[in-house]
């Protein structure tokens, strides 16, 4: 690029240029001579303006790299100085400064003081055009050095539309955001500087998190889009320079957003290439840059005081159960008062108030998560949950864990011991049918929560990075009312962990280990549901808070599965329970059959009588590929 700009009133460059001037008719005219005295050097350096003086303490610029840019800055405002630049190349079309010239003026004829490892040309505070010889070429000023030195300052325009200043806050700073800036300022260098890694926090949070840590450290902070990164290695590290530039420029600090990355690999070449104060979320890729990993802690509604300030005419009649509302659902200001307006038109006399506030809340928070996995209308109770005693106790144990996590996190103070393991998370094993999915329906009945079923298996993806991004676009879908995630075959993602072998290996792990972190600090209630148990890494049980086993029922429980099976204004005749126990099936194949059975009736404008059950079961089992144990049924 071509550095020629148009002259400007750079005052506080002009004391500058009649030394050089003079400096560089005095090296044309005595060609004999190789250098430049260090006392004429130190009398240069001692008139250099607030902007250059400021420039060079950033770089961290040495004598000769300082001069230097002076001397291209001075060639590019003052006609004079480029003149005499032509006078000591002793050819008027020559109107710069040389590679050779500085070299000879500043660095007494060492070619290595202005190799391209240098500061000045890393940054490319200096460019060196391309020429017939090195000896020859042109050194000229980047024009956004140009403006900045002219105290004319603003984002280069090759950053234009990649990297977007933010604006202005007052995020209050937290234990996060504190380490962080304790940890930077505590660094050498900006090289020294490892990664913050918000990989764990939704985008809101991680925002603050960076704002405040800038705040503390007195940086302006700037976001970049991973799916914005060139493609090609050499356009990636150009734009890691401009950027680490321009960070020292503004003091500035960058947020890297790594949801759309793609591919993945963009992402982790820039991370192991730019250097400074950066801050990286979403789905990072793996890279060999040093991370400062930051926990989030268990995210909880921020208080009361905004579902107060929107009750209105409600004022009298719900205050005693927002605290409850307030705990569970995470709205925005605008959120809450959309909530108690819809609130208001639904309530008649003698409505119940607090089950529509509850009902309307849980309406708003579910946001995109129907776009994402399959809600389950859970109307079962636990009179409809057939287990032995150990398993509904923990059951009912773990509800108690959802209902009650506010008081203890928050108001006890078990969250101020760090946020990871507060997350509640099941795990429910055992075979098909066993009523997994039937606990969940009770727990999600019992707590007044959405159930959400997500299958792994569809969501894991060849692709690499795929499944993380899926696993996280339904967290933070789910955050806002701490819905109640059911993820069917576990062992689809959760099979024990090898060895890493290849990258494919590593990924996968990377996986796991990714869902495990999100499971930890998910502030609702988290299921995993397995039908091999024995495959599940020793490793990922351990940080299960709850794992149920659920036994094949035998023929006491599948005596009462059989007595509840049928809806109480279903038209019978006498059924004979305890033959129909003696059928060796689980409790979801005998609600099937039972199913089936009821509409044979109804086919034949019937009652349900045991006929229709005979039938039902050869279907049944003809489904399940056994043969109908005749003994069994007898003479039904």
């Amino acid at each position: 690029m071509s550095a020629a700009v148009t002259p400007m009133p750079a005052t506080g460059l002009r004391p500058w240029w009649p030394l050089l001037r003079a400096l560089l008719d005095v090296f044309a005219a005595q060609r004999d001579s190789q250098k430049l005295g260090r006392d004429t050097r130190t009398e240069l350096l001692a008139l250099a303006p607030p902007a250059l003086q400021r420039l060079a303490e950033r770089f961290d610029l040495g004598e000769i790299e300082t001069s230097t840019l002076a001397l291209c800055a001075a060639a590019e405002w003052e006609t004079s100085v480029a003149q005499a630049c032509a006078h000591w190349h002793a050819d008027a079309t020559r109107a710069w400064p040389s590679y050779a010239l500085a070299i000879a003026l500043f660095a007494d004829g060492d070619w290595t003081a202005l190799a391209p490892d240098t500061r000045v040309r890393r940054w490319r505070l200096v460019d060196v055009a391309p020429g017939v010889g090195v000896a020859q070429a042109r050194l000229s000023a980047d024009e956004r050095i140009l403006n900045y030195l002219a105290d004319r300052s603003f984002l280069d325009p090759r950053l234009d539309g990649l990297i977007r200043l933010c604006p202005s806050t007052s995020a209050t700073p937290d234990d996060v955001s504190r380490r962080l800036a304790t940890c930077w300022n505590a660094a050498q260098s900006i090289i020294d500087c490892p990664l913050a890694d918000l990989s764990e926090f939704p985008a809101d949070e991680a925002l603050r998190v960076a704002a405040a840590t800038c705040t503390q450290l007195g940086l302006r902070l700037h976001t970049l889009q991973a799916r914005d990164l060139p493609a090609s290695h050499a356009e990636r590290e150009a734009l890691a320079r401009l950027w680490e530039r321009e960070a020292l420029l503004v003091n500035g600090a960058l947020l890297v957003d790594c949801d759309e990355a793609d591919p993945p690999g963009r992402a982790a070449h820039f991370f192991e290439t730019v250097q400074g104060l950066v801050f990286a979320r979403g789905l990072l890729p793996a890279q060999r840059r040093a991370r400062l990993r930051c926990t989030a802690p268990l995210r909880e509604a921020a208080g009361v005081a905004p579902w107060l300030q929107a009750l209105g005419p409600l004022e009298g009649d719900v205050p005693a159960h927002v605290g409850a509302v307030a705990a569970q659902f995470r709205l925005t200001p605008d959120g809450v008062r959309e909530v108690m307006a819809q609130v208001s038109d639904r309530a008649e006399p003698g409505a119940d108030l607090p089950a529509l506030l509850w009902q309307a809340c849980r309406e708003h928070a579910r946001g995109g998560l129907d776009a994402l996995a399959q809600r389950i209308d859970a109307n079962v109770g636990w009179d409809d949950l057939v287990l032995p005693a150990p398993q509904m106790t923990a059951l009912r144990t773990m509800a108690l864990h959802v209902r009650e996590r506010h008081r203890v996190y928050r108001e006890w103070g078990f969250d101020a011991k760090g946020g990871r393991g507060l997350g509640i998370a099941a795990l429910f094993s055992g075979p098909s049918g066993t009523g997994k999915t039937l606990a969940a329906e009770v727990l999600a009945h019992e707590l007044r929560l959405d159930l959400y079923r997500i299958d792994l298996s569809a969501m894991v993806s060849k692709y690499i990075g795929e499944t993380q991004k899926n696993l996280r676009r339904v967290f933070d879908a789910a955050e806002a009312g701490g819905a109640i995630l059911l993820f069917d075959e576990a062992d689809a993602l959760f099979g024990a962990r090898g060895e890493v072998r290849d990258s494919l290996d590593r990924h996968s792990n990377m996986e796991i280990a990714y869902l495990l972190q999100r499971v930890e600090t998910y502030r609702g209630l988290a299921i995993l549901t397995t039908n091999m148990k024995q495959a599940i890494d020793p490793a990922f049980l351990r940080r299960i808070r709850f794992i149920v086993n659920f036994p094949f029922p035998d023929v006491q429980a599948r005596t009462q599965i059989w007595q509840r099976a049928f809806p109480t204004q279903m038209p019978r005749e006498e059924l004979d329970v305890e033959r129909l126990a003696r059928l060796n099936l689980s409790g979801g194949n005998i609600r099937s059959l039972a199913l089936n059975a009821a509409f044979l009736a109804a086919g034949e404008a019937q009652s349900v009588r045991m006929s229709h059950l005979l039938s039902a079961a050869e279907a049944e089992y003809a489904k399940l590929e056994k043969p109908l144990p005749r003994g069994e049924v007898g003479d039904w």
